[in-house]
């Protein structure tokens, strides 16, 4: 630890800080030096307290390092917590859109057979009837019913495995597909199990390269299928999940020819858009009565088909999303504030530690406000100096929980001005009283203290 200066040396840089006061005709003024000094002065005084700061922090680095810690801790649980909110809520966001903000989803429910309730799904309450029937609702825009499996694609001497589903060409619209090149099956491929196929580009990246795969053939687990469409890439989501790995084949095809269906006139679930956003309520209200009167379910009994609106899903992850972020922000809070009470305790230290150094300082001239300016501006660099060492820790480890640990985070430039903000923040608060009681000693007792 180094050396504490020597009185001489602390009185020529008070002296340097505060001279005495002098009038505009350059008589020295014999009062001391407890009244404001000419604003040349003044600036001069403010300059220097950067150098003496570094000066004071210098000469003690463990106890410095020590009251940076409780920041740097503070700053980057600040940093991660609010990027793993931000992101989390940017998840929720991304999926909206893939799914679009104005679709439902029907799956179905459970059923009673021979006075026996069976598990959701496990007989598809659905028809192809109900299909066409919604469809007609003034409120629904697109429906397609689906289903899907993994299976091997295969071109050449290429081959993929992964997720084929069929669907009606409604498919297109309900998940906001836009096609790069070729273009979709239509009813009259559905009505006759075309072996067509409308391919994501990924899938297409593996099998093809940079060719463009429209008008070429390949092989559905062994099942030739004409490629007519290549989708526009939409990318991934935060969590991994790759929307570009996907085939599109008429529903009927991929019963027929590729999974089988104990149920041909039957479904699982169905997709449907509806014409708005705002429309949502009306469709889900229009679909359910439609399903009820058609499925013949008396009033007070149980639905057997499930309906899910997007926007609801997204307005639960969205107040689930913000109940984290408060409650990380809290706990992110808590961090600071423990951290700014040890940055004060510190500074306390400091001041008594420095009592007869502050005395000196009087007796040569320096104000009490010089005193307190001082030991305020230190405590302000501990706390900046912590603050961005915090917010670097932080990136990374947002960083690491994305790469290691499939995280969502997102450090947005809001959450690292706030962080930066707050360590400035808890500088000036916590140094305020540290400060002060340094301020108002009197140069006197300082000088006698031991």
């Amino acid at each position: 630890m180094q050396a504490a200066a020597s009185p001489r040396a602390i009185a020529s840089q008070s002296v340097s800080l505060s001279r005495r006061r002098t009038h505009p005709h350059g008589a020295v003024c014999a009062s001391g030096c407890s009244d404001l000094a000419p604003a040349p002065l003044a600036f001069i005084v403010f300059a220097a307290l950067p150098a003496e700061a570094w000066r004071a922090l210098g000469a003690h680095p463990l106890r410095t390092v020590l009251a940076m810690l409780g920041m740097i801790v503070g700053v980057a649980s600040v940093v991660v917590m609010l990027a793993v909110a931000q992101g989390s809520q940017e998840r929720v966001r991304q999926m909206m859109r893939t799914l679009g903000s104005n679709v439902l989803v029907v799956n179905s429910g459970a059923s009673v057979a021979s006075g026996v309730r069976q598990a959701s799904g496990a007989t598809p309450t659905l028809t192809l009837g109900d299909v066409d029937a919604i469809r007609g609702l003034d409120s629904v825009r697109a429906v397609s019913p689906t289903t899907w499996n993994t299976a091997q694609i295969v071109f050449d001497n290429q081959n993929w495995l992964g997720p084929v589903q069929g669907a009606y060409p409604d498919i297109i619209e309900v998940r906001d597909w836009t096609l790069a090149a070729g273009g979709i099956f239509d009813e009259h491929d559905v009505r006759t199990a075309a072996r067509k196929a409308v391919m994501g580009g990924t899938i297409a990246e593996k099998l093809f390269g940079h060719r463009n795969p429209v008008g070429e053939t390949i092989r559905i687990r062994n099942v030739p299928f004409s490629v007519v469409g290549l989708l526009a890439r939409k990318g991934q989501t935060l969590d991994g999940w790759d929307l570009d790995d996907i085939i599109y084949v008429p529903l009927s095809t991929a019963r027929r020819d590729l999974f089988g269906s104990a149920f041909p006139d039957r479904v699982n679930r169905m997709m449907v858009e509806a014409v708005s956003a705002q429309a949502l309520p009306q469709a889900e209200a229009d679909i359910r009565l439609l399903l009820r009167t058609r499925h013949r379910i008396a009033e007070g009994l149980e639905d057997d088909f499930v309906v899910r609106r997007q926007d609801a899903f997204y307005e639960a992850e969205q107040k689930t999303a913000g109940t984290m972020r408060t409650l990380l922000a809290t706990i992110a809070s808590v961090s600071l504030l423990v951290g700014g009470i040890g940055i004060m305790n510190i500074m306390l230290v400091t001041v008594t530690e420095r009592t007869r150094e502050i005395g000196l300082r009087m007796a040569v001239g320096a104000r009490r406000r010089d005193i307190a300016l001082q030991f305020l501006y230190e405590s302000v660099v501990v706390c900046v100096a912590g603050g961005l060492l915090g917010l670097a820790i932080g990136v990374l480890g947002a960083w690491v929980a994305v790469e290691h640990f499939a995280m969502a985070a997102i450090v947005t430039a809001p959450a690292a001005l706030a962080a930066c903000g707050a360590s400035v923040l808890a500088g000036l608060c916590f140094g305020i009283y540290p400060a002060l009681r340094a301020a108002s000693l009197s140069p006197a007792q300082a000088l006698r203290a031991e």
